[in-house]
């Protein structure tokens, strides 16, 4: 009789569960697998979206992004962004954190809030001022001119435009960052400080010995988020450079806007989509991997 009422309860408990889930469940078929099965299907079509005329070419949208060299910069500019956005968010973002975390407590929160701002800034209007600072007849560059004899393209030489589109980004993310690493920064054991102050481990060498190896996890935590900022890069090269010069700043999300809504490519604009997914989901393991790796090591 027991084992019976055991049995309902254990059966209502689980139609319960799935009854909580069900709008869970829901959103992810409605906005994740059913536009995963289209975006697969897409992929093998030469379509427009608008035309009645659908024609299967299989394979081909994936091949002619081989011979795209759009796409295959977009390829390699994903790496070549995600180097110094995970150094230098990840330092600044450090940075920020260890001043904070050393404020006094009645301004440590208000503190913390400001270097946060940045992150709830839209781009849409920080890449209009940037690219209005940096014109050929801002203030800045007439300064240039004027002073030092000094005419710079900033969006038409590859190198500074690249920075540039980098900065936007750093700014606006390492606040971001360093309330995880703040948080973690304040959940070290006041007690493991102590000891290492007594022990003349201070300053730097308590930072690099005893607070980064406690706070890994967070670590990891950050640097897989800043890993995934190089894949969704869109904003600020569509306002500042358009993907230029020479396809040095272009990036996958800008590709695929331009293929499938410029172009009207549609096909060839899901499969750069499901490349992207790849790439990402490929790099974002390798760097897990690897941290989780370095956790081990230190035993956490």
């Amino acid at each position: 009789m027991t084992e019976k009422k055991y049995t309902k309860k254990h059966c209502r408990n689980n139609i319960t569960g799935w009854l909580l889930n069900i709008p869970y469940l829901a959103y992810t078929i409605v906005f994740f697998l059913i536009p995963l099965v289209w975006a697969i299907w897409l992929s093998t079509m030469n379509w427009n979206l608008m035309s009645p005329n659908r024609i299967f070419v299989g394979i081909g949208n994936f091949t002619s992004m081989l011979t795209n060299p759009k796409a295959i910069a977009a390829f390699f500019n994903s790496f070549h962004y995600l180097v110094p956005l995970v150094v230098l968010c990840f330092l600044l973002g450090l940075l920020l954190a260890l001043l904070v975390s050393n404020l006094p407590d009645r301004i440590k929160g208000v503190t913390a809030v400001l270097f946060f701002i940045p992150y709830l800034t839209s781009g849409v209007a920080t890449s209009v001022v940037i690219r209005f600072f940096f014109s050929y007849n801002s203030e800045f560059n007439i300064f240039l001119r004027e002073r030092f004899n000094k005419d710079i393209s900033w969006f038409q030489n590859p190198t500074t435009a690249f920075w540039i589109i980098i900065g936007i980004i750093v700014w606006k993310m390492s606040g971001y960052y360093a309330l995880f690493l703040l948080s973690a920064i304040e959940g070290v054991d006041s007690e493991v400080n102590e000891a290492a102050a007594l022990d003349g481990c201070v300053g730097f060498k308590r930072l690099i010995h005893i607070t980064l190896p406690i706070i890994l996890p967070t670590i990891t935590t950050v640097i897989v988020l800043a890993s995934g900022l190089a894949f969704g890069i869109y904003t600020e090269p569509y306002l500042l450079t358009g993907g230029g010069p020479n396809n040095t700043t272009t990036t996958w999300l800008l590709e695929i806007y331009n293929t499938s809504f410029t172009n009207f490519e549609s096909g060839k604009g899901a499969a750069m989509a499901i490349v992207n997914a790849v790439q990402i989901f490929v790099t974002i393991q390798l760097i897990t991997f690897a941290m989780n790796k370095l956790n081990r090591k230190f035993g956490i």
